[in-house]
């Protein structure tokens, strides 16, 4: 009996051994499998503060070449297309027929009204005769007139619905457009085409209440396109808003000339030059901060000790600087170098 209890002892320690190595193995292999501690590492950088500086500004706007007159041709009256007499990009002149419109219905109607004209005012002047014989009265009389005049109105009318009914060019110009076919039914007011004037053109800016006060109606301007790009055009001012809008911009329209032998299409964009310079305080920094092409310009802004990303909108360049047009404040601080190994949220280490 003792022996066993020995035994039992012994086996019992062990088992108690081996269960202890097992756990401190098991503590051991966790210990060794934790991922090591990365300490921070700060990105070395160079900054700049986003200061505002006096400038001479060129007075060079960007806008749109659009046609001096342009028409929407509209129908008058209701029915079918008779005839169409125009094709898409044909050259037509003010006061050309474009389309007629089916009046059959309308010319019977017009018929029995006219009918109906001609027997009321015979019974007009019939009662009125009678009416000095005492044979009739004057409400009668009365009566007949008003119906007589209800008819030469709705004559009146239907003669105007028919003349309507041919459809003619309000203005000179190219057929931009083609809304109906011949056989269709139109309704009164629908649009049947437009009507594009290119021969001349016009240019639509905004200036800032300082620019606007700096041009006078009748001024010549510059106008240049990517289009041409080593040509000019001349237009005048003819048109200044004497009113801003939301923004306090005022519209200014300038027109030119479409010249045959470098002809402009409506919709091309061009830059009106009012060779004029103001001073002006800008946002500027360094071209070097910019971490792309300027068409999607972005700089990093320090913020917390982290260089966090932020777009921006450029405007003209001066020398080894650019101006800012949208996306930061002065007193912002921006990196300059060291963007390489950088990303939104980095940490940083400002460089002395």
């Amino acid at each position: 009996m003792k022996k066993k209890l020995i035994i039992s002892l012994i086996c019992i320690a062990i088992i108690g051994f081996i269960a202890y190595k097992l756990v401190t193995n098991k503590k051991k292999i966790d210990e060794k499998n934790q991922p090591a501690k990365v300490r921070n590492v700060l990105i070395p950088v160079t900054t700049t503060i986003v200061k505002e500086e006096i400038q001479d500004v060129g007075l060079v706007k960007t806008g749109m070449f659009a046609p001096f007159k342009e028409a929407k041709v509209r129908s008058l009256s209701s029915g079918n297309v008779q005839r169409l007499l125009f094709n898409l990009g044909d050259n037509v002149r003010q006061g050309q027929t474009l389309a007629i419109i089916e009046t059959r219905l309308l010319e019977l109607d017009l018929q029995k009204s006219e009918s109906n004209v001609f027997k009321l005012k015979h019974d007009l002047q019939t009662y009125t005769e009678l009416l000095e014989g005492n044979a009739a009265t004057q409400e009668k009389v009365n009566d007949i007139r008003q119906t007589y005049n209800d008819a030469m109105n709705l004559s009146q009318q239907l003669r105007r619905q028919i003349a309507n009914a041919t459809i003619k060019a309000p203005t000179s110009g190219v057929i931009g457009s083609k809304t109906v076919e011949e056989g269709m039914f139109v309704s009164t007011s629908a649009e049947i085409t437009s009507i594009v004037n290119l021969s001349q053109l016009k240019v639509q800016v905004y200036l800032t209440e300082a620019e606007v006060y700096q041009i006078v109606p009748g001024q010549k301007i510059k106008l240049t396109t990517d289009v041409y790009p080593d040509r000019s055009f001349i237009g005048t001012v003819t048109f200044i808003s004497p009113q801003a809008n939301q923004a306090y911009n005022y519209l200014v329209e300038i027109a030119a000339a479409n010249e045959k032998d470098a002809p402009l299409h409506s919709g091309t964009f061009a830059y009106a030059d009012f060779s004029k310079k103001t001073a002006q305080k800008i946002l500027m920094i360094p071209r070097e901060a910019l971490n792309s092409s300027t068409q999607d310009a972005s700089v990093y802004v320090v913020r917390d000790g982290k260089a966090v990303l932020r777009s921006i909108k450029v405007g003209v360049e001066y020398g080894s600087n650019i101006q800012v047009a949208a996306g930061l404040q002065a007193g912002d601080q921006i990196i300059t170098s060291g963007q390489i190994n950088l990303k939104d949220g980095t940490l940083i280490n400002i460089s002395k």
